[in-house]
């Protein structure tokens, strides 16, 4: 009987298509993606390091499965972030900015690309859910830390020139009370679960953590931008989740709640009087506010598109344009920028209206992927819902998809949820 021999690399090739097709494989995986979403609101850098051991150990069975994944890229929600990226790339050739200015314009789109294989792995992955228990636990720690900074600032971790602020352990105010907005929110969909169901302890206890959100949001620290957005959240989880008795209950609620917070909350108060107070300024003195700057930055934006409407400027060309147009200016008319704090005219100044048409076209494609879900993914459909809500709303006052911790929420909420979903509605087509 003769005996095949085997090499060592064929031996290393089987050991590792075996490796790759038992739980252990996807276990691996699924760690780095946990360690990705826990580590995201205590640091840039942790993340990124996750990010690319993910990506190692994810692209193997992408290629081993490449035919899956070829079907999966002509989902929209998969190919439309390729899309804006490859746009992207094409407008560093029309850009009027230099080199250093349309690499660096280039930079926040690298994670986008993860939105594809974020959604292939969570299509196959049974762990989908543990991401949001481990965001949702990560957030409710630093909350914890705030009080406790709020109490004693010597516990704060900010490791920054300047301090996060009042109640900020790390990072700044703007992206702790966007995460702290999204965990409240999304916490209203599994109490109502819940309270449905008749277990009234766990409800209660989640009931707690989204009240403490609440409470620092409203007494420790928050940004205009998470006030504004908050009851657009609510009003997405009452029209979509609720009979018409229980949308005017939770409008009631709302509207009570605010109330209340406005009525003990200096915080909320102070953040709110801001708006109406720093418009007024801009209107009738060169004085420099944070409300001002942002009308500034919009007035110039909308005249910046106006010369290029269709194409834009080009990638990278913002920040040369408002250096152009601050020339022999002065106050407010003399600041200069490189994001006009508006996703849409973000956009627009570079890509134009080419660039606005595939933005929205994303944005509304990710929402639909969440309307009428499988049963069973009903959770995930609410989060993902939210996650594209809340950067639509957020987008208006700044360029959040473009930004680390609020563009990453976006590609992680997304492509866990949109994964999540997609497999459901596989596994349903196959048993038919």
């Amino acid at each position: 009987m003769s005996m095949v021999a085997v090499s060592p690399f064929a031996r290393a090739r089987l050991a590792f298509a075996y490796w790759q097709s038992t739980s252990p494989w996807m276990r691996t995986v699924d760690i780095f993606a946990i360690l990705t979403v826990g580590s995201l609101p205590w640091s840039t850098s942790l993340p990124a390091i996750f990010t690319t051991l993910w990506v190692i150990s994810l692209v193997p069975m992408v290629i081993r499965d490449s035919e899956t994944f070829s079907r999966l890229m002509k989902e929209p929600a998969c190919f439309l972030p390729l899309l804006f990226v490859a746009l992207a790339v094409a407008g560093l050739f029309w850009s009027e900015a230099d080199w250093n200015e349309r690499l660096y314009a280039l930079k926040p789109f690298g994670k986008f690309l993860m939105i594809p294989l974020i959604i292939y792995h969570f299509a196959r992955s049974e762990r989908g859910a543990w991401i949001f228990v481990t965001f949702l636990l990560s957030c409710t720690l630093l909350m914890l830390l705030s009080f406790l900074v709020a109490y004693d600032p010597s516990f704060a971790i900010n490791t920054n020139d300047s301090p996060g602020g009042y109640g900020v352990p790390l990072k700044n105010y703007i992206d702790q009370s966007h995460e702290f907005a999204l965990c409240a929110v999304a916490l209203a969909w599994p109490v109502l679960q819940l309270y449905r169901q008749k277990r009234y302890r766990l409800a209660s206890l989640l009931i707690a953590i989204a009240a403490a959100f609440l409470f620092n949001m409203f007494f420790i620290t928050v940004s205009r931008t998470a006030l504004v957005t908050l009851p657009v959240m609510f009003a997405v989880f009452a029209l979509f989740s609720l009979r018409w008795r229980g949308i005017l209950t939770a409008v009631a609620s709302l509207v009570l709640v605010l109330a209340v917070a406005w009525a003990v909350s200096p915080k909320v108060q102070a953040k709110l009087a801001s708006i109406g107070a720093e418009y007024h300024r801009y209107q009738t003195s060169s004085d420099v506010t944070s409300g001002g700057l942002r009308l500034e930055f919009w007035r110039k934006s909308v005249l910046f598109i106006s010369e290029n409407p269709f194409f834009g400027h080009g990638t990278g060309a913002v920040l040369g344009l408002f250096e152009q147009a601050a020339e022999h200016q002065a106050g407010v008319a003399a600041e200069v920028i490189a994001n006009p704090h508006n996703q849409t005219l973000h956009v627009g100044i570079q890509w134009g209206a080419l660039g606005i048409t595939i933005l929205y076209w994303m944005w509304l494609t990710h929402l639909a992927l969440f309307r009428n879900p499988p049963p069973a993914q009903r959770l995930a459909a609410w989060v993902g819902q939210l996650v594209v809500v809340q950067n639509i709303a957020s987008s208006i006052f700044n360029s959040h998809l473009f930004d680390f911790h609020a563009g990453w929420m976006y590609v992680l909420g997304v492509g866990v949820a949109g994964g999540m979903i997609i497999g459901m509605q596989r596994d349903h087509a196959g048993t038919k």
